[in-house]
């Protein structure tokens, strides 16, 4: 497996949680929260989609964490 796609799995668990706890408390501090079922499903869908291509954009970045512009020299 590649580097990219591990970091990328370990991202995504946090921003999927993120971004479903997000979409939640929007549905259910407005009057969505009377027919609650089908936006909450929405919302799981849409958070796991969203969130894996967030995840695979942040992976690289985190990668290149501690060196002096992606050239491979380290910080001093």
């Amino acid at each position: 497996m590649r580097v990219r796609l591990q970091i990328a799995a370990l991202v995504f668990v946090m921003v999927q949680s993120v971004m479903f706890g997000v979409g939640l408390l929007l549905i259910l501090t407005t009057p969505l929260a009377e027919i609650a079922f089908l936006p909450i499903m929405a919302t799981i869908a849409a958070s796991i989609v969203i969130s894996a291509i967030v995840a695979w954009f942040i992976a690289p970045r985190l990668r290149l964490r501690g060196r002096s512009g992606g050239t491979g020299r380290a910080y001093a």
